[in-house]
């Protein structure tokens, strides 16, 4: 498809949207016929979020979407971009903003709009990674600075590959996305909670800790590693989804230099960093190591180009027919956009924009949105008429 630049998608505002009572259950779109095709949208031209790292629905019945600010904001809007946005929380004050450090991610609690919790991944400081909850306040219809409650804090020993990525699974659980934090031996390292993805029950903690254990976690038998792992060997997983439909784990894990991976995540999988990146740069012999599980897809990094994957969502909306069912990821420093088929792992370039691309999010619609770096926007996917 054509190159989308900044000043053509700022002038695209189309007030296209949908809504419904449930988040919606699909099994596919009809299609809305020849005479519209797939854009992107400027769709909040009222919205700035200063530093947007991540998108989120409360799935709390409303239209409602949460946009993450690096520096410890969380601004709250509506789909309708008639409507204004307002600060969710503000806690910029305990959040250290640097580089890869800052305000990363969050999930709201399956049960939020009954409970009012959800769960956020910041850097307090240059040494520490943190996951905690917070709470909804109705009497000042915002969350409560004042609430939180601290469940992990992962040390870090460089300010980079903090992953950061909070979803809560169909199981209930909460995974959490941690990088290797800048030292390569960690993806191997089942010791510490760095290189892995983790998975965590914050409905019944344990004793001595604010979160439990799931039973069927990998490692719970292993004295060597830590119990909240659930799968390992990755270098920075930046942006993981959940499939609803199919319960699969998606994730985008930036590569060293040379491949960048989209990885199928497995209970107890191990996914090779750093003794391997991709199926074939070989760091550790032997190479072909049983126990690695290798990416569902990689792409190469072209002409020594930087190049970092952001993972995105298998597509579950109604709104584009052609997208349903593949997973649409794309590029940080390249700003491409992709569409990889789940079922053949054809991948198809979808936009090539000029956007630093940090996060999809989608809404209660299932339909998709990313965040855009240095433009201070949320970019919506929307069916434009054929000129």
């Amino acid at each position: 498809m054509r190159h989308y630049s900044a000043r053509y998608l700022f002038l695209t505002f189309l007030l296209v949207f949908s809504c419904s009572d449930n988040d919606p259950v699909n099994n596919g779109p009809e299609d809305p016929g020849p005479d519209t095709q797939l854009s992107l949208s400027d769709y909040f031209p009222n919205l700035t979020v200063n530093e947007p790292l991540d998108i989120q629905h409360a799935h709390d019945g409303t239209d409602k979407l949460y946009a993450l600010d690096q520096n410890g904001i969380i601004v709250e809007f509506d789909m309708n971009p008639d409507i204004d946005s307002s600060i969710f929380l503000d806690i910029t004050g305990r959040v250290f903003k640097d580089g890869e450090m800052g305000l990363l991610g969050l999930a709201f609690h399956p049960d939020y709009e009954t409970n009012g919790y959800f769960y956020l991944y910041y850097c307090p400081n240059q040494n520490t990674s943190r996951i905690s909850r917070f709470s909804f306040n109705s009497s000042t219809n915002m969350a409560d600075p004042d609430s939180e409650l601290e469940l992990i804090s992962i040390p870090q020993e460089q300010t980079n590959h903090n992953g950061g990525q909070l979803l809560f699974g169909n199981d209930g659980y909460l995974y959490i996305s941690s990088g290797d934090g800048g030292n390569r031996q960690n993806g191997q390292d089942l010791s510490n909670l760095k290189g892995a993805i983790l998975r965590i029950d914050v409905d019944l903690p344990a004793s001595g800790l604010n979160y439990g254990i799931p039973a069927d976690n990998p490692f719970i038998d292993d004295d060597q590693a830590r119990d909240e792992i659930y799968a390992y060997g990755l270098r920075n997983p930046w942006r993981m989804s959940m499939d609803r439909t199919t319960g699969d784990l998606w994730l985008g894990d930036v590569g060293s230099g040379y491949f960048e991976e989209v990885n199928k995540v497995e209970n107890g999988g191990n996914y090779g960093w750093a003794d391997l990146e991709g199926t074939s740069r070989c760091f550790i012999q032997p190479c072909d190591n049983p126990d690695f599980i290798p990416p569902f897809y990689e792409y190469e990094h072209i002409d020594n180009l930087t190049q970092a994957i952001t993972g995105g969502y298998v597509y579950r909306g109604n709104d584009h027919p052609e997208l349903f069912g593949k997973y649409i990821y794309a590029d940080y420093a390249q700003g491409q956009i992709w569409a990889l088929d789940i079922t053949t792992a054809s991948n198809e370039l979808l936009f090539d924009t000029d956007f630093f691309i940090s996060s999809f999010g989608v809404d209660r619609e299932n339909e998709l949105y990313f965040t855009a770096r240095g433009q201070k926007k949320i970019i919506k996917f929307v069916r434009q008429e054929i000129p």
